[in-house]
């Protein structure tokens, strides 16, 4: 068969179709939740350019519990930003659920922001004169969900993290772990592809934070995929696999469960 007749290579097509975040029917686009290859992060400083993140790879299946940590400067809050897709890597390429997001717009990024991630902050990100149930609403609200709907799929996401009877409380009439709780069932009302939780505990007493991550255990094992980014190593142990990152790089990898 002469060249001219033969099909276009397959590296040909991934190069064209990747570009634009397709999913492709071939191994051009990971099988995995979250796949990351060769992500680095660099800041310009003046005339000194400052590596966040050095050519870090990893790859997060569907339904897997993981722990990010690493101690302050070690790059695992910029990692948490480019999951998240709150920020775009300098290099390398990042695909979630089969898209390429590390090549989309602002625009694009918020789409893929409201649709495939939930996002938990250590400071609840509340509203203080919403009740826990239109907090919860507010995702639905920008996804263009009916009101009907809305307040239906929000009492279900507040029962499922056991705040049924605080639906119509406002914040400041609440504690700090059923604060986390709204917030939680926030992340979860638009049935994510991933939860995403920036040190979910920071804020919470020692009793508090192990009610907390009992609840994310519980998420976990009803197949929510599951990502925390910790600098405390009892919070990263009760993940099932654990990534340790320091000087913009990935130390270690290991399932611990």
């Amino acid at each position: 068969m002469s060249d001219a007749t033969m099909a276009t290579p397959p590296s040909v097509v991934e190069a064209g179709a990747l570009e634009h975040g397709d999913l492709l029917a071939h191994d051009a686009v990971p099988a995995a939740l979250i796949s990351m290859r060769d992500i680095w992060k660099t800041y310009q400083m003046g005339s000194e350019e400052l590596h966040a993140l050095r050519g870090v790879s990893f790859d997060v299946q569907r339904g897997e519990y993981m722990a990010i940590i690493g101690p302050s400067g070690s790059g695992k809050s910029t990692l948490m930003n480019l999951i998240g897709c709150l920020d775009t890597p300098s290099q390398g390429r990042y695909w979630i659920n089969g898209k390429l997001v590390s090549a989309m717009d602002d625009d694009e990024l918020a789409r893929i922001r409201n649709k495939e991630i939930g996002f938990v902050f250590q400071t609840f990100n509340l509203l203080a004169r919403a009740t826990a149930l239109h907090n919860v609403e507010l995702p639905l609200i920008y996804a263009g969900i009916s009101s009907a709907d809305r307040h239906e799929r929000a009492r279900q996401s507040l029962a499922s993290v056991e705040l049924t009877d605080r639906m119509t409380h406002r914040p400041n009439e609440l504690s700090g772990g059923q604060r986390q709780r709204v917030a939680i069932a926030r992340a979860l009302v638009n049935h994510p592809s991933l939860l995403l939780a920036d040190e979910p505990t920071g804020a919470l007493d020692s009793h508090t934070s192990v009610e907390i991550m009992n609840l994310f255990e519980k998420l976990h094992s009803d197949g929510n995929t599951i990502i925390v980014v910790t600098h405390e190593p009892d919070i990263a142990a009760r993940a099932h696999r654990v990534i340790s990152i320091r000087d913009g790089q990935i130390e270690r990898d290991e399932r611990i469960k």
